[in-house]
């Protein structure tokens, strides 16, 4: 079976080049899920302009400013900002809410407000439920917590529902599954308002890399730390800093002193894959790296990564990424600055 990539993105049905993202706001009610909003503020709504991350205003707002009661008993938070603090929001977050509660009808009339006037919506777990009773999943693809798949589905039948990715980036709209892909999403995110630089300082300060090779099927941005492994962990080091080199079975286990078919069961074993789709990963990674940062062709960042050709280059990466690498370079290359 092909691998295929954690995260679908659409790239993208909705897109506004002349918007810069510099305002975001978090919509909370009673019920909302505490991790879910932590995850939210922390991606967005901590200052890192001393590392060179563009300032961002951002908010918590509620339908009825004051004390909002979260989804723990005893446990509330103090919210200053009304429903009107959105009207200024480029992109408007929504937490993991109680499915058992109706949606106020005033935050379903402020999110169809917002969508209408261009603004992104990025919802965290079962925070989709959200926009799904607005109606803004109808005839989207869209993801959530494996858990609720099927009660999505069942609510929102013009909904496209995506059981099998992290999170799905359909322009104006982003689903993501659990908290960890909510993270992801949101680093997605930053990276394609930012380039990749700006989403991996985040990430740092955050202690998670800033992408995620899981093997699954769509386009993926999640964040993958190198894989580590038992007695491998040197071999797959030197791997990652020799990718232009040759990575045949054979090669690699020569150098682990192994007979091939003992070293490729034994990194099957340690790091769930095979060498020759680790590999690919690795390069990939690396290419996605280049074509945010760096001006050079196709072709020479083929041959850098360690493809044999532009061709083989181009084939991985649409396969891995669901989009060739002119499109992603064109999605997520870094802006220069601005003096």
């Amino acid at each position: 079976m092909a691998e295929q990539p954690l995260y679908l993105d659409l790239l993208p049905t909705f897109c506004n080049d002349d918007q810069v993202l510099t305002n975001v706001v978090v919509l909370v009610y009673p019920g909302v899920a505490l991790f879910e909003l932590g995850v939210l503020c922390e991606a967005w709504g901590e200052d890192r302009q001393d590392q060179g991350v563009p300032r961002i205003e951002f908010a918590v707002c509620s339908p009825e400013p004051g004390r909002v009661q979260t989804s723990l008993p005893g446990f509330a938070l103090e919210v200053s900002e009304g429903l009107d603090r959105l009207k200024a929001a480029d992109l408007i977050c929504l937490p993991a809410m109680p499915l058992s509660d109706p949606v106020p009808p005033a935050v379903v009339d402020a999110l169809r407000q917002a969508s209408e006037r261009g603004a992104r919506l990025l919802s965290v777990c079962v925070g989709a439920f959200v926009l799904g009773e607005a109606g803004l999943l109808d005839g989207r693809l869209c993801t959530t917590h494996w858990l609720h798949v099927d009660e999505l589905e069942r609510r929102f039948p013009l909904a496209k529902v995506n059981s099998a990715v992290l999170y799905v980036d359909d322009g104006q709209v982003i689903t993501s599954a659990g908290s960890a892909a909510g993270l992801d999403a949101c680093l997605h995110l930053i990276r394609k308002e930012f380039g990749g630089s700006v989403a991996a300082t985040v990430a740092r300060r955050m202690v998670v890399a800033p992408h995620r090779d899981g093997g699954q099927a769509q386009f993926i941005e999640a964040p993958v730390p190198v894989a580590t492994a038992d007695t491998l962990q040197p071999l797959l080091e030197w791997m990652a800093s020799h990718l232009q080199d040759d990575l045949s079975v054979e090669a690699l286990a020569a150098r682990a002193m192994m007979s091939p078919r003992t070293f490729a069961r034994r990194f099957k074993a340690e790091t769930g894959t095979t060498p020759y789709h680790w590999v690919t990963n690795q390069r990939v990674l690396l290419a996605e790296r280049l074509l945010e940062e760096s001006e050079e062709t196709i072709e020479r960042i083929a041959s850098g990564v360690g493809f044999s050709t532009a061709t083989a280059f181009r084939h991985h990466f649409t396969r891995l990424r669901g989009t060739t690498p002119q499109r992603y370079r064109q999605s997520f290359k870094a802006p220069a600055a601005v003096s």
